[in-house]
């Protein structure tokens, strides 16, 4: 018995529990949980199907279903209009707002198919698009689920906010190649391991949190090359808040050809390895 001891004893002190969750890390886990549950949800990016660009004037769309479906839009001076379509239920012409529209896009649904005017700004001037999406899917049936890194506390920072008076103005390319000119209302500073390092949020429209847009020496090996997403609380009245790379994420155009994804400013691109969030997409092409 005696020299299985050393051999037991090797075995005690090699075997250590997992660590017991924290607050932390359960938000983690919640907030990958509702992450998932809308890539599923009948809005979510795997339904995304479509994109075509509207021209000035009348513009026949095909809809991609297995018996074509055509419908008529008019685009004039910024503003879109269907005409009358029996399958839309539309039964005179009808104003479409468009997703910068305060109240939001006008959504017009046929089977399971639907349709929503998108406005991008460009430096050739406002783009419009029909978005479309189809809650059958092949991309949200044969959805492969998310890979994250493991949860890691060190990449929960707590971030400096360094206001610019006036706010910056950045240009952001997205992968059409469009670039539009968005604002940046202030630096966030942090430190990971010891180092210090500096990005530039952006506002988006209608919104109070920053959204950042980075890139890391991951992309392109574990995680998607382009860029990855991510969101900050705005600044407590110490000019203090939380970046939490561990709720980082991958753009829509992972998921779908059809999305208008922003990419990253090179003053995003961070010089290290960011070993936490969402990694790539298994079905990914």
């Amino acid at each position: 018995m005696k020299r299985w001891v050393p051999l037991l004893l090797l075995l005690a002190c090699c075997h250590r529990e997992p660590p017991a969750p924290t607050a932390h890390s359960q938000e983690v886990d919640a907030w990958r949980t509702e992450r998932r549950t809308r890539l599923l949800s009948d809005n979510g990016w795997l339904t995304l199907v479509g994109l075509d660009w509207l021209h000035e004037g009348v513009n026949e769309v095909t809809l991609p279903t297995r018996t074509p479906i055509t419908v008529r839009l008019t685009l004039r001076k910024g503003r879109v209009t269907i005409a009358p379509n029996r399958l839309a239920d539309i039964n005179a012409t009808t104003v479409l707002r468009d997703d910068t529209d305060p109240r939001g896009p006008t959504v017009v649904h046929i089977g399971t198919l639907s349709f929503q005017i998108i406005k991008r700004a460009d430096a050739k001037g406002d783009r419009f698009g029909v978005r479309i999406k189809d809650t059958e899917s092949q991309a949200r049936k044969n959805f492969k689920g998310l890979d994250y890194f493991p949860y890691d506390p060190r990449y929960r920072v707590e971030a400096r906010f360094e206001p610019y008076q006036p706010p910056k103005h950045i240009a952001i390319t997205n992968v059409l190649g469009m670039t539009s000119d968005e604002v940046s209302p202030g630096a966030l500073v942090f430190k990971i391991k010891r180092r210090t390092y500096r990005i530039e949020p952006i506002l988006e429209q209608g919104e109070r949190d920053l959204f950042i847009i980075f890139k890391d020496a991951t992309s392109g090996k574990e995680t998607y090359a382009a860029a990855r997403y991510l969101y900050a609380h705005p600044p407590d009245a110490s000019g203090k808040t939380i970046v939490d790379f561990n709720k980082s994420y991958n753009p829509p155009c992972v998921f779908t050809p059809y999305a208008t994804c922003p990419l990253p400013p090179p003053q995003n691109q961070l010089p290290i390895r960011v070993e936490a969030g969402e990694k790539k997409y298994a079905g990914h092409a």
